[in-house]
């Protein structure tokens, strides 16, 4: 299943229950973001013991920390505000990138990551991230094709040399040779 919107998907959980609330929120801190509660508390307003306490189930959130949480969770997505490239690619591929900013002859340019499981929700982000204002896209080789038929933004794809290398020679040694 496609990935939604993160706040999209932090409210859907919040009318479904507390503790689908704290798994999506600790999702989208640790996972999509990875920030800190400290970084979502300055953003926020909302004290970081109250937020440790709303993560860990012994505090329910009220309507105005929600409030809070999501004015600050689009802040940190940037939604509509910034350019950006969209680097759509497998969560293992995502956790190798170590800067989400890159510097482009002197400017900063955001990256924002869209994690995907099969080729239909590579598909899927990609028309996404345009829409949401992704000057180009970052994909795989196996869709770079096919999106570069539905987006009218500039895709580049994503060549690990070093890491086909090493799994050549790990498969190599898995078969005895």
């Amino acid at each position: 299943m496609p990935q939604t919107d993160p706040v999209g998907r932090l409210l859907h959980a919040a009318l479904t229950s507390d503790e689908e609330f704290v798994a999506t929120l600790n999702t989208i801190l640790k996972n999509d973001l990875r920030i800190s509660v400290r970084d979502l508390s300055e953003s926020s307003g909302i004290s970081v013991s109250s937020l440790y306490k709303l993560l860990h189930g012994r505090r329910s959130p009220n309507l105005s920390t929600l409030r809070a949480i999501v004015r600050a969770l689009r802040r940190f997505y940037h939604v509509g505000d910034e350019k950006f490239v969209g680097l759509i690619a497998a969560r293992p591929v995502l956790e190798s990138v170590e800067e989400r900013v890159a510097v482009i002859e002197g400017r900063r340019m955001r990256v924002r990551e869209y994690p995907v499981h099969t080729m239909e929700d590579a598909i899927v982000s990609a028309v996404r991230a345009e829409r949401e204002g992704a000057i180009a896209i970052v994909c795989a080789p196996i869709v770079s094709s096919i999106i570069e038929q539905l987006v009218e933004v500039p895709v580049t794809t994503i060549i690990p040399r070093e890491s086909v290398q090493r799994a050549i020679e790990l498969a190599a040694r898995k078969a005895g040779v």
